[in-house]
């Protein structure tokens, strides 16, 4: 039989997951792929790149070429910072003789394909052109594709939903969270209290005055520059809602403390006590508030809460406004 030579590069090209091994078992090349996956094998013993998985035994040059037709189970063994790989890739193996007592093997991925390519990043550059493992690649590649748009398309859902559910709790005009959001908020707040909570009432006084006035687009206004004083003088574990037209609830988490809580009213009314400017004529309101604490109920409802900083509230307001007001402990129930 005639022998017919090919050269390094047109085996490359035909066979980039090859390790070539000379009659001593000491591999003489190595494809450009294996190259790739485990760098540095040219020169070594060839047990020391793969090794048989099935029959557990060392690899030998006999017992490789004993049958050439019988495909092996092979592990490339990599190394790494010079250290062997604690998982090492499974590969499929056909061994083919050579004349001069080695011989070829040809690796190739199996079933391990998705786990292969991912681990050490190759391409379809990596492989033959015939190779059907490109095909495969194409097929992850087009799975890749959709699964990414679908989880892009699961995103713009959830994103649509959560910003349809923030709109339903949000009072379009203030930004403030509305009624709906305020009273779920309570709920969690009373069946969690942690170190208690506060309930502020807020009413604005004279505010029908510049609705009445100037009209409905300078009350707007003023509901507006409201809602700013607001955020900017609570936390952002406070939860602040307009549940009224000029209405608003402030429910100031983790605060037992009924000083702090009448600091922080307090610095509300003075701020909402300075005039509001609406193209260049100022508009006067002030704020009346009912506060209520949690710690004052045995077991918190949230009606009777909202009844008693009602009541607080109103005493406010009788006081002469602008002013602040706690429920008295004697008429919550003990």
């Amino acid at each position: 039989m005639t022998e017919m030579q090919i050269s390094v590069d047109a085996l490359d090209a035909l066979l980039p997951l090859a390790i070539a091994f000379d009659a001593e078992g000491r591999v003489d090349h190595v494809g450009p792929t294996i190259e790739k996956m485990a760098p540095g094998g040219l020169g070594r013993p060839l047990a020391e790149i793969i090794r048989l998985r099935r029959p557990d035994r060392p690899v030998t040059v006999p017992c490789l070429l004993a049958d050439t037709r019988r495909r092996h189970v092979l592990e490339l063994r990599l190394e790494r910072s010079g250290a062997p790989d604690l998982a090492p890739t499974r590969l499929r193996g056909l061994v083919v003789g050579r004349g001069d007592g080695g011989g070829v093997i040809r690796l190739g991925l199996g079933t391990t394909v998705a786990e292969t390519v991912a681990r050490h990043d190759l391409t379809v550059h990596d492989f033959a052109t015939t190779d059907p493992t490109i095909e495969l690649l194409f097929v992850m590649e087009a799975q890749r594709a959709i699964l990414t748009e679908f989880r892009r398309l699961d995103r713009r859902i959830e994103e649509a939903r959560q910003r349809a559910a923030r709109q339903a709790e949000t009072d379009r005009l203030t930004g403030l969270r509305n009624r709906r959001a305020m009273d779920s908020h309570l709920e969690r707040l009373i069946q969690n209290p942690g170190a208690g909570f506060g309930l502020m009432q807020l009413d604005l006084d004279h505010f029908k005055a510049v609705n009445d006035t100037l009209g409905h687009a300078a009350g707007d206004r003023v509901l507006e520059e409201v809602a700013r004083i607001l955020g900017e003088e609570t936390r952002k574990a406070d939860m602040v809602a307009r549940i009224g037209g000029d209405e608003f609830i402030l429910l100031i988490a983790d605060c037992a403390d009924p000083d702090l809580l009448r600091t922080i009213a307090e610095r509300i009314i003075a701020r909402l006590g300075e005039p509001i400017d609406w193209h260049g004529t100022l508009c006067h309101i002030s704020g009346s508030i009912g506060v209520t604490l949690s710690r004052d109920y045995d077991a918190p409802a949230p009606a009777r809460m909202m009844a008693d900083a009602d009541a607080a509230l109103y005493a406010s307001k009788n006081a002469g406004r602008a002013r602040v007001s706690f429920a008295a402990p004697s008429a919550t129930p003990n």
